[in-house]
């Protein structure tokens, strides 16, 4: 799995868009029993510390020691640093599983493998997620051609499995539906600026060139603006299941 993260952890915390709290409800309410839930990929442990609220105890694993440094503090979470593909979880344990923005770095095979592992006869896999946010529409043809055309060729290719709203990743599971979930804020220029720089295409450019594109649509993105603040919404993208059972 790469770690595009770890360099930036602390702008992550603070930039990057959160979940529902009504999504992680719905969950709750679909696994079997609220006693251990797995967080996988955590990063700074923001579903984590959502998921304390339901369930008695909350493992929590990234393979960034960096982003677990500036994670969510709660006393029924506990975080280990731990690929996805092997955790120190025992079998047939855990009443759900989430993974928030970052199955498609994963070995799928081994991951889900350990997935039908871990989980109790009856339990859930989430798989979470969001796309490109969208605003109005001269803010979003800013930000659309920043995605597409500056960024052309930084984006690892992975990313297309977001753009496609996670309907082709591999999901060996018996298929939950979920409502259409969404997040949205209310942003400043600067709230917009600060996100696209936690973009991993955006780290990969800056590598590449010596600059930082965001620069770049700086002066557009003000411009596009309108008024102080907008409403920025971001789709959640879900695909829960539960293990066949033969």
């Amino acid at each position: 799995m790469k770690d595009n993260f770890s360099g930036h952890a602390a702008d992550y915390a603070r930039f990057r868009p959160t979940y529902p709290q009504e999504l992680i409800a719905h969950l709750a309410r679909l696994a079997p029993a609220r006693q251990l839930a797995w967080d996988c990929a955590t990063g700074n442990g923001q579903v984590a510390g959502m998921l304390a609220s339901f369930f008695d105890q909350v493992v929590a694993t990234d393979i960034s020691e960096n982003q677990l440094k500036n994670a969510v503090q709660q006393p029924n979470i506990s975080y280990r640093v731990e690929q996805a593909e092997q955790a120190s979880l025992p079998d047939h344990a855990m009443d759900l599983v989430v993974v928030a923005q970052a199955v498609h770095w994963f070995d799928f095979d081994r991951f889900y493998q350990e997935v039908e592992r871990v989980l109790k006869p009856d339990g859930l896999i989430a798989v979470i997620g969001y796309g490109l946010l969208s605003t109005h529409s001269s803010l979003d043809k800013v930000i659309r051609y920043f995605y597409s055309e500056v960024l052309e060729g930084y984006w690892d290719p992975e990313r297309s499995y977001l753009d496609e709203g996670y309907r082709t990743i591999p999901f060996p599971f018996q298929e939950v539906e979920l409502p259409q979930f969404s997040s949205s804020y209310t942003w400043t220029p600067e709230d917009l600026i600060g996100y696209l720089n936690t973009w991993s295409a955006v780290k990969h450019y800056e590598k590449q060139q010596g600059h930082n594109p965001v620069q770049l649509i700086e002066k557009q993105i003000r411009e596009a603006f309108e008024r102080e603040t907008t409403t920025v919404i971001f789709n959640i993208l879900t695909r829960a299941g539960k293990v066949h059972h033969s």
